[in-house]
């Protein structure tokens, strides 16, 4: 019962599509007391520990961010960065939980055969909380950790470069 439980805590209502993290945030873990949320997460991933949630809520979890205020907050940062930029596009679908992920379109010019233009996701991997996979096709590279929005806007250029 805790699984159909959390499934639904997750569940996203039908409405337009999202075009920023923001406006993805739309689920009962995104709305929820947070105390609430996280005590079903916390039970849930105990009966299921590879249990789909959002970034921001593992860590919260693990003590790595202090509140799922502060990874809205980051999600908002690294939002407003790349809506700035040429090329860069919201993806609103992503892990079951999560706000989605940025993908670099002009990336995709760089390859021969169809594959993955350079994204851009949120992670609790590391207290950089983001990270960058260059464009591919076939199986994906490793991730690059980026170590927080300053880093982000310092070396941005260079992850849009990034070459299969």
């Amino acid at each position: 019962m805790i699984g159909l439980e959390w499934s639904e805590a997750l569940e996203q209502p039908n409405g337009a599509t999202a075009a920023s993290p923001a406006e993805a945030r739309r689920a009962w873990v995104h709305r929820a007391p947070e105390a609430q949320v996280l005590a079903l997460y916390r039970a849930a991933s105990a009966a299921e520990p590879a249990l789909p949630a959002p970034w921001w809520l593992r860590a919260v979890a693990s003590g790595g961010l202090g509140s799922r205020r502060e990874g809205f907050l980051i999600e908002d940062r690294v939002a407003k960065l790349l809506d700035a930029r040429p090329g860069w596009v919201f993806v609103p679908w992503g892990v079951d939980g999560d706000s989605g992920y940025w993908e670099y379109m002009p990336s995709e010019r760089m390859l021969a055969e169809p594959g993955m233009p350079t994204t851009l996701a949120h992670t609790d991997r590391h207290g950089g909380w983001i990270d960058v996979v260059r464009v591919h096709a076939g199986p994906a590279p490793a991730p690059t950790a980026v170590g927080g929005l300053a880093d982000l806007r310092s070396n941005l250029s260079r992850l849009e470069s990034l070459r299969p």
